[in-house]
């Protein structure tokens, strides 16, 4: 009976959060194909007349395609640093990893409004060309979301125990790089995904580096959607479109992740290898 009960109370709480975080998506995606509102809960009729507009909106598609490409540059730039880095921390020089870890802990500490102010201050003072350009978006971006993949990397080469398997791989001859490409990454690549997922989410929907070091000169999703709100209301439609595309792209990217790596994502949770490891007995 108790196990009942408690079978039951958990089913009912997983249907309450599900619940909590499906409304808003569904109020978002019944916006979008609303015709017109009088008095009643729902739309009078429903339309694709506001999905036709935003797919016909230069400006938006426009907003679109840069929170993607800039979000896959930061991406790959952090990759490019994070992972050699970390590598080198643990099993080169563990000695750097204070440095490492509180410059990964920074960005969690200061707003980014705090941050964006800073690099304004020092790029304004060292490179001024830089300012206003994607450059310094790209950059800055990066400063501010490689913390996601320093700790899921740094979590993942724990798991793998890379420090054992390098000196396995220095035994056999390899080099430092066939290492790193050959016996890291593959090793690493929950981590990778996991962590290389929040770096994109955070470089597509981020607003304060963006309206601070650049604005309208690169105007990403987030600031068409600030836009969208300023203008009249008349837009909402038009901004819940945008919303379900932004919620869509980054769902995707999340199925894929987990599909990709089959369930592994689960191995860096608090207790993840533990649980698996009684799913196999």
């Amino acid at each position: 009976m108790s196990i009942t009960l408690g079978r039951l109370a958990r089913t009912l709480l997983l249907g309450a959060v599900l619940l909590y975080l499906a409304i808003p998506i569904v109020a978002a995606l019944l916006y979008s194909f609303s015709g017109r509102w009088t008095s009643h809960m729902f739309p009078d009729f429903y339309t694709l007349s506001h999905w036709i507009d935003a797919f016909s909106d230069d400006r938006l598609l426009a907003a679109l395609w840069r929170s993607v490409w800039m979000g896959l540059a930061v991406l790959l730039l952090d990759m490019l640093i994070v992972v050699p880095a970390v590598y080198w921390q643990r099993v080169r020089n563990p000695g750097i990893r204070t440095f490492t870890e509180l410059s990964a802990a920074i960005p969690f500490v200061l707003p980014f409004v705090v941050i964006a102010f800073g690099i304004l201050k020092v790029a304004g003072a060292t490179v001024p060309s830089l300012l206003g350009t994607p450059w310094i978006i790209w950059l800055g971006h990066a400063a501010i979301a490689f913390p996601f993949l320093y700790w899921a990397v740094d979590g993942a080469m724990a798991a793998a125990n890379i420090v054992r398997l390098n000196e396995a791989a220095q035994v056999c001859g390899a080099s430092p790089w066939q290492t790193l490409r050959y016996i890291v990454v593959p090793n690493i690549g929950a981590g990778l995904a996991a962590g290389g997922m929040l770096v994109f989410a955070t470089s597509f929907g981020e607003f304060a580096l963006v309206q601070i070091l650049a604005g309208a000169r690169f105007e990403n999703v987030s600031l068409y959607s600030l836009d969208l709100l300023s203008r009249t209301t008349s837009n909402v439609e038009k901004l819940a479109v945008l919303t379900i595309i932004t919620f869509v792209v980054l769902f995707a990217i999340s199925v894929c992740v987990v599909f990709a790596n089959r369930g592994q994502l689960g191995r860096f949770l608090p207790g993840g290898r533990s649980m698996s490891g009684e799913g196999r007995s």
